[in-house]
């Protein structure tokens, strides 16, 4: 039959202490309850509790001392409430006006598509329009660069459908598209 090993390594902080030694009576107790007849369970390692490095190892200081920090100084403490606030103040304090959020009286209707928007703000479903345009037009541009880091060396004009370059647009590279 194997033979019983226990090892018990008491931490320095007093609460461990009393729930080992509380650990250690039940253990005893239950052994003594197996009987000589009934088969008792083999027992190795029962309990082996080792505290943290902390304890084993002398903090070294700026100073040069050598001394064996506290528990506490490991421990991240965070603030916590000394009394526990009512349901009515937790409410109020939720449901403060500043917090709720409050009705906008500056909607438009776009006057080009139809959905509502912010005044003096650009349309969202016209913005999507704008940036998928200017994505069409920057793929044209690299296509006639013929690489897409190589930047115009000169102001590039897009011209649409039906129009017709100005005196201003002398000079400059002109881009056209089969759009209106």
């Amino acid at each position: 039959m194997a033979s019983t090993m226990l090892v018990l390594i008491f931490p320095p902080w007093p609460a461990a202490q009393g729930l080992l030694w509380s650990c250690w009576k039940l253990l005893q107790w239950k052994l003594q309850q197996t009987g000589p007849g009934l088969p008792s369970p083999l027992w190795e390692v029962a309990l082996a509790v080792q505290g943290p490095a902390v304890f084993t190892e002398p903090a070294n200081d700026t100073n040069g001392s050598k001394e064996i920090p506290r528990l506490s100084d490991s421990i991240f403490w965070m603030a916590a409430p000394k009394n526990r606030l009512s349901i009515e103040v937790n409410r109020c304090r939720r449901r403060n006006p500043q917090k709720i959020i409050k009705v906008k009286n500056n909607i438009d209707v776009c006057p080009e598509c139809g959905h509502l928007k912010l005044k003096h703000i650009l349309c969202g479903y016209r913005y999507e329009k704008v940036c998928k345009e200017t994505a069409e037009i920057r793929r044209q541009m690299g296509k006639q660069e013929g690489a897409p880091f190589k930047a115009p060396s000169v102001e590039t004009v897009v011209l649409y459908t039906g129009e017709v370059p100005s005196e201003q647009d002398r000079g400059k590279r002109i881009s056209e598209r089969n759009r209106k």
